[in-house]
């Protein structure tokens, strides 16, 4: 992992919204670090900003919404002290999601690509594992989604998840 990589993915404290409108949540298709994955609209905190602040800005920038906040859903800590929060926000039904930019990349070659409402079905197991982990089970709807689950045990090919 080069400094770059490290800086956004371990040092530094960030945002992320929860949106969602008719079942399907905001996602964004993004290509960081030579992948290419679905992710939800955030960023870093500035400096003076608070999680709150920061998750609003970073909406309208990546995603051109004007969002409130419902509620906090989760805060992910980090080993080295940075921290991750994670806000349900809502939008009104009135405004579209379009790709917006992340000020600090490049114009040339940006690594979000597209903003686009998703079910979940639609998402990578892995990209999932990250949504459950900022609390998409205490959005209205989501906890019910699991709920209607079964209880078999999956795991992804690999054979990673087998104890021996």
């Amino acid at each position: 992992m080069d400094e770059k990589q490290e800086y956004y993915v371990r040092r530094r404290s960030r945002a992320v919204a929860i949106v969602v409108r008719d079942g399907k949540i905001l996602m964004e298709r993004v290509f960081y670090f030579g992948r290419e994955f679905f992710t939800v609209p955030g960023g870093g905190i500035e400096e003076g900003e608070t999680p709150e602040q920061a998750v609003i800005r970073e909406l309208k920038e990546e995603c051109g919404l004007d969002g409130t906040i419902v509620r906090k859903l989760a805060t992910i800590h980090k080993e080295d002290g940075a921290e991750e929060h994670s806000f349900e926000v809502s939008v009104t039904e009135d405004q579209e999601a379009i790709t917006g930019y992340d000020p600090e990349e490049s114009t040339e070659n940006p690594p979000l690509k597209e903003v686009l409402w998703m079910s979940l079905n639609e998402i990578s197991e892995k990209d999932r594992a990250f949504l459950w982990a900022y609390g998409l089970m205490m959005v209205k709807g989501f906890f019910e989604e699991i709920q209607s689950w079964g209880d078999e045990i999956s795991y992804p090919s690999g054979d990673k998840g087998e104890q021996e």
